[in-house]
C-alpha cells in the first residue's frame, strides 16, 4: 500500500509539475475501519445520483425554455395587466396663475349687445310701397348683434358697476350681462368715451360675488407674466384664459371713431403677445397677484389697412380705466379740456398755400393750422387767430392734429398752457387757460392785421 501511494505521489508529482503533499496522512486512510469505507461509498453514490438529477433537471429546463420561448412570450402578452392609473402633479410654476385666475375669474363677465333688425316693410318698402308710406322703421325683435367681454369693478347699494369697451356696446338698443355661473341679466348703460374706448354698465348686485381689483399699471415691467381673461368668440367660450408677457409697457396708437372711422387721437397702451381674440374686448389683463392691470380691446389691435399680427395685443392701462370709469359712472360722459379751435394738419397744406397764405418761413414743416375758432373759446380769449400755426404746447411739439389732442387731453380743465405759435413768420407764444370741451357753433375769426 506504501509503495502504491509513494507511486502515485511520484506521478502526479511529474505529471503536474508539483511536489508531493508532505502533509498527506496515509496511515489515517489505511487505518479506516470497513465500515467507514462502506458509508462512503453509499454517499458517493447517492451524490451521483443527486448530480444526475440536478443536472437533468437543469439541461431538461433550458431545453424546455429553449424550444417553448415563443410560447412564453404570447403567455405573457395575454396576462391581465394593472389598470393604468393618474397621477396626481402639483406644477409649482403655474400655481401663482392659477391662484390669480381663482382670484379674479367670477368678476369677468360676457357684455351681449342686442339690437332691433329693421322689419320686412322697412327694407322693402321703399321698392314696393307699404301701409305706412315705406318709412324706414325699426320695429323688429331684439337680436344679439354681437358680444364682448367685461369686468365687475365695484358692487354698491345693491348694484354693480362692469367696465367694457366703448365699441362693445356701440349701437345697441338692449344690453344683457352674462355672469360666470351662466346667469344671464338686464344692463343699464350708463356712459361712454369713445376717445379712450371705454363704457360702464350697471347691473344688479344680488348675484355678484366677485369683484375685481385694480393693480398700478405703472408697476409692471416688460417680461412679467400677465393672464388675459374673456369671451373669445363669444359667451360659448366664456371666462377663457390665455398667457402671456407683457411685451411693452408704453405703445402709442391711433385711435378711430366707431361711427365715422376718422382717427380721434392716440392712446397709449400695455402691448402684450397674450392671445386677445374678437370676444375678448372688455375683458381683463390681470397681473399674477389677481390684479385687474388693464382692459382689453380687440379694435386697438389692428394695424396698418386693418391687418392683425399674432402675438401681438393691446390693453388700457388700469390707471386710466380707473380715472375714466369714475367719471362715466358718476356723469356718463368724461369731461375733457378744449381749445375751441378748428385744426387741420400743415402737411395737409399745399407748399403754394403755406407760402402765399400762411406766409410761413420754408424752414417750418409741421404743426397745426388753425382754420377756425369758437367764439369766447379759450383759444379765441387768450388772442389765437385764423390761420396761426401751433407747433408746441408747454415746450413739446405738435405735429399733427392727433397730437395735438392726445397733449391736449393730458391737462386738465383750469390748467393753463402756453402754446408756441407761428403767425406768418413771426414766433409767440400765447398762454390759454382751459375749459371744458363744449360742441358749440364754430364762427371764423378773421386775422388781424398784427
Amino acid at each position: 500500500m506504501d509503495n502504491n501511494y509513494q507511486n502515485n505521489d511520484n506521478m502526479n508529482s511529474e505529471n503536474n509539475g508539483t511536489e508531493p503533499n508532505s502533509n498527506f496522512n496515509r496511515s489515517s486512510i489505511n487505518n479506516e475501519p470497513n465500515n467507514k469505507k462502506g458509508i462512503g461509498t453509499t454517499t458517493l453514490i447517492i451524490v451521483v445520483i443527486i448530480a444526475a438529477l440536478i443536472g437533468g433537471g437543469v439541461g431538461g429546463g433550458v431545453v424546455n425554455l429553449l424550444n417553448n420561448q415563443n410560447q412564453t412570450v404570447k403567455t405573457t402578452t395575454g396576462q391581465t395587466t394593472t389598470p393604468t392609473k393618474v397621477s396626481s402633479v402639483v406644477v409649482k410654476e403655474s400655481s401663482s396663475s392659477v391662484k390669480a385666475f381663482d382670484k379674479v375669474k367670477g368678476a369677468v363677465v360676457s357684455v351681449i349687445n342686442l339690437q332691433k333688425q329693421k322689419s320686412t316693410d322697412s327694407l322693402f318698402g321703399g321698392i314696393f310701397g307699404s301701409p305706412n308710406g315705406g318709412s324706414n322703421n325699426s320695429s323688429g325683435k331684439l337680436e344679439e348683434s354681437s358680444e364682448g367681454s367685461g369686468v365687475i369693478y365695484q358692487k354698491s347699494n345693491g348694484k354693480a358697476y362692469v367696465a367694457t369697451n366703448n365699441h362693445v356696446v356701440a349701437g345697441s338698443d338692449k344690453l344683457e350681462v352674462l355672469l360666470s355661473d351662466g346667469s344671464k341679466i338686464n344692463a343699464k348703460l350708463l356712459g361712454t368715451d369713445s376717445v379712450t374706448d371705454l363704457a360702464v354698465l350697471e347691473i344688479d348686485a344680488s348675484k355678484i360675488n366677485t369683484v375685481a381689483q385694480f393693480g398700478n399699471s405703472n408697476d409692471i415691467k416688460p417680461g412679467q407674466q400677465v393672464l388675459a381673461i374673456g369671451s373669445p368668440m363669444g359667451s360659448k367660450f366664456a371666462t377663457s384664459v390665455t398667457k402671456g408677457i407683457v411685451s411693452a409697457k408704453s405703445r402709442t396708437i391711433d385711435v378711430t371713431d366707431e361711427d365715422t372711422g376718422q382717427t380721434t387721437g392716440q392712446a397709449t397702451v400695455i402691448q402684450t403677445d397674450a392671445a386677445i381674440n374678437p370676444g375678448n374686448s372688455g375683458g381683463a389683463l390681470i397681473n399674477v397677484s389677481g390684479q385687474v392691470i388693464g382692459i382689453t380691446s380687440m379694435k386697438l389691435s389692428g394695424g396698418t389697412n386693418s391687418a392683425t399680427v399674432e402675438g401681438m395685443g393691446f390693453a388700457i392701462p388700469s390707471n386710466e380705466v380707473v380715472q375714466i370709469v369714475n367719471q362715466l359712472e358718476k356723469n356718463g360722459k368724461v369731461a375733457r379740456p378744449a381749445l375751441g379751435v378748428s385744426p387741420v394738419d400743415l402737411s395737409d397744406v399745399s407748399s403754394t398755400q403755406q407760402s402765399s397764405v400762411l406766409h410761413l418761413p420754408s424752414s417750418v414743416k409741421t404743426g397745426v393750422v388753425v382754420v377756425s375758432l369758437t367764439s369766447h373759446s379759450p383759444a379765441d380769449k387768450a388772442g389765437v387767430k385764423q390761420y396761426d400755426v401751433i407747433y408746441e404746447i408747454d415746450g413739446n411739439k405738435v405735429t399733427s392734429v392727433v397730437d395735438l389732442r392726445s397733449q391736449l387731453y393730458k391737462y386738465q380743465i383750469g390748467d393753463t398752457i402756453t402754446l408756441s405759435i407761428y403767425r406768418g413768420s413771426k414766433k409767440m407764444n400765447i398762454k390759454v387757460k382751459l375749459t371744458q370741451e363744449a360742441k358749440q357753433e364754430i364762427t371764423v375769426k378773421q386775422q388781424g392785421n398784427n
